[in-house]
């Protein structure tokens, strides 16, 4: 530990490593306890130079991948003709009833953890396979959930494929991705006539806006596994924040392109079937005629309903997929039509994966937990069949059905179910007490639709509260349009329920082709990333630095005396604070001391709170949320000057967190980490 004297008589003090760590993480400045700094110059700086104009003229063709809890799909467009947004080929396969412009998020390896196919080709493969040869395989569906739901994310969380073994999170993810980079590219060298190369692309990756850092590392590391690009030209992939995709695809609509809920009706009760319904089934015969043609244009003007929003008005974007819902309030800035954000991404686990979990829970209750549970592991693919069976008879339900719902029952369900209970499903049904499901003699599940409609309504539930919370918030008042979009936005039950609840309140908007939305988005976004000028911060960011001991102000146990001179330890050092406004480009400045000029390498570590008003990193609700690692090998010229000064910029304005430094002394640019997976 040493202290260094800085002019004006401030001190630092560093507890760090003096050599430079074999390996990146493994610095001993960790094992020490934390690094106490005192900030030399704490400033807060914004440039409005849109430094990222001139190198986006380098790629060809944007390329964005709609990498989706439930279903994918990929999108493209011509930095060229940028009005022409291509969506992917049709996919082999495809379910009744489910129309198939992306494919399911689904994954089969060999027995041995290769990679074999992905989507319908994945699924109908393992279906295909004889049940015991079938264990041996490796399926995975539904996976990208487990990057919300991991606390404690890393480079080596598993997953668990359908037959119970456990996989790498990171592998699935990377194979995934570069099964998409082989699509594309192998569209686009056909459409080209000859070979298109990777590095005339620029690849943009979605991901939910309540996503924390470390997922959103994860999902950069596993591009840079997958080969779409590579560390060195981190810059060649962009992520978007899917509810922003869909904001900015939003601004572009036309009156042809979208429903709006239309409230006339709402004033003597709610009548579903004449608004919800007509409007919806007119829009989809509208696409079915399009669906030929995978190119839609995007015109350069703003689209009519914008015509209609002035400055400063407001809107919420609604993005219900199949693990969250999203929601993002923007502010219009004109003339250019900039966003801003207005308050903080929310959302939760509100997606349509929690109306399968319902089912589930029914069967549950008919057959008995231990059965079914027993069933998914002995029988995978025949499980995954009915949850295809079940998915599309989902897509039917809605607020004004009468006739009953059928859920075929596989062959092997009834037959294991007799050989493990000794008695019939029919029987089971008879016995259960849920009245409300019957069996018929076709061998189906006959359920009422309003058993249907209860499987929907935790979830709806959930994101109806969400929203009521959202909507009390004063940034979010006086709301002029809420768009609701992604997969689950399709489904009627969620309409009506949002009509009922905020009708009165804003207009309800549905683009047309609704499960499209956020990949047409992620490509404008692709296209002009700097579209977005304002966004907020989720989380209040700081490091721990030592302070002047102050007598009164500080609490006695935060005393350290070093040489006589008092200090006060594990001070927070604010970076940005929880829901304040971040500029694009704006950036907070730091200058860090090395503790021996041969230092090579300086690790601090990085604190997040939900709360704004945090004063030092013990305080409840502080955490460890990753480091910043400065690697000052090859700055220094042949003259190591007596002090140097390190000076840190770091962004928040991003849909990522990034910093660079440089050496004041050689005015050289200084290696810089920032890792919040790996700390």
């Amino acid at each position: 530990v040493s202290l260094q004297r800085v002019g004006g008589g401030c001190a630092i003090l560093f507890f760090l490593s003096e050599t430079a760590p074999t390996s990146a993480y493994s610095s001993p400045a960790r094992s020490l306890g934390d690094t106490g700094i005192t900030p030399l110059s704490p400033s807060h700086i914004v440039n409005d130079t849109d430094s990222n104009v001139s190198e986006q003229q380098a790629f060809l063709v944007v390329v964005a991948i709609d990498f989706g809890t439930t279903s994918s799909g990929y999108a493209y467009s011509f930095t060229k003709e940028p009005e022409c947004i291509h969506v992917m080929r049709r996919w082999e396969g495809g379910d009744p009833g489910v129309s198939n412009q992306k494919t399911p998020t689904t994954i089969l390896l060999t027995p041995e953890r290769k990679f074999h196919s992905f989507g319908y080709a994945a699924r109908d493969f393992y279906h295909d396979l004889d049940p015991n040869e079938a264990k041996q395989w490796l399926y995975l569906e539904k996976f990208k959930m487990k990057l919300h739901t991991t606390g404690d994310l890393t480079m080596d969380t598993d997953l668990t494929a359908a037959n119970g073994k456990k996989v790498k999170a990171l592998e699935i993810f990377a194979y995934a991705l570069q099964y998409f980079k082989e699509q594309a590219l192998k569209e686009l060298s056909d459409q080209a006539g000859s070979e298109f190369e990777n590095s005339d692309v620029r690849w943009v990756i979605t991901v939910p806006a309540i996503w924390k850092q470390p997922a959103k590392q994860f999902m950069r590391q596993a591009a840079y596994q997958a080969g779409l690009v590579s560390p060195e030209n981190s810059e060649q992939l962009i992520i978007a924040l899917e509810p922003e995709a869909a904001s900015i695809y939003c601004r572009k609509l036309r009156l042809h392109q979208m429903i709006e809920l239309s409230s006339k009706a709402a004033v003597n009760g709610y009548s579903g079937s004449d608004t919800v319904g007509a409007g919806f089934t007119q829009a989809k015969e509208h696409i079915r005629r399009n669906r030929q043609s995978r190119t839609f244009l995007v015109e350069n003007v703003i689209g009519e309903i914008w015509s209609e929003l002035e400055e400063g008005d407001k809107y919420v974007v609604v993005d219900s997929g199949g693990g969250t819902v999203d929601l993002t309030v923007h502010q219009i800035r004109l003339p250019e039509g900039h966003l801003k954000e207005l308050y903080k991404a929310t959302g939760g686990p509100y997606g349509s994966l929690g109306v399968d979990y319902e089912f589930e829970k029914l069967l549950y209750k008919i057959f008995g937990e231990d059965f079914i549970e027993q069933f998914k592991i002995k029988r995978p693919a025949a499980w995954v069949d009915l949850m295809i069976a079940f998915e599309s008879r989902k897509r039917a339900a809605a607020p004004d059905r009468t006739n009953p719902l059928n859920i075929t029952l596989p062959f092997s369900f009834i037959d294991y179910y007799k050989k493990f209970r000794g008695h019939s499903v029919e029987h089971a049904l008879r016995k259960s007490n849920v009245d409300f499901v019957k069996w018929s003699s076709q061998g189906m599940l006959r359920m009422s639709p309003d058993a249907m409609n209860a499987l929907f309504k935790p979830t709806i539930d959930s994101i109806i509260e969400h929203l009521r919370d959202l909507f009390q918030k004063p940034e979010v008042s006086t709301v002029k349009f809420l768009f609701l979009v992604g997969g689950f936005a399709e489904a009627p039950l969620l309409q009506q329920a949002v009509q009922a609840a905020f009708g009165d309140q804003c207009r309800i908007i549905i683009p047309q082709d609704v499960g499209l939305t956020i990949l047409k988005g992620a490509v404008l976004f692709g296209l002009d990333p700097a579209v977005i000028k304002v966004r907020r911060s989720p989380l209040t960011y700081g490091v721990g630095v030592l302070n002047r001991y102050v007598e009164g102000k500080h609490p006695p146990e935060k005393l350290l005396v070093k040489d006589g001179t008092r200090w006060c330890t594990d001070v927070f050092d604010k970076f940005i604070s929880a829901d304040q406004s971040v500029a694009l480009g704006e950036l907070v400045k730091r200058s860090y001391t090395p503790a021996k000029p041969s230092q090579l390498v300086i690790v601090i570590n990085i604190y997040s709170s939900e709360h704004d008003n945090v004063s030092f990193i013990t305080d409840p609700g502080v955490k460890k949320c990753g480091t910043l690692r400065l690697d000052l090998t090859g700055t220094s010229g042949t003259a190591v000057p007596a002090r140097r000064e390190i000076q840190t910029l770091m962004q928040f304005g991003d849909t990522e967190i990034k910093a660079t430094a440089i050496d004041i002394a050689t005015s050289k640019s200084v290696k810089v980490g920032i890792d919040f997976l790996n700390y």
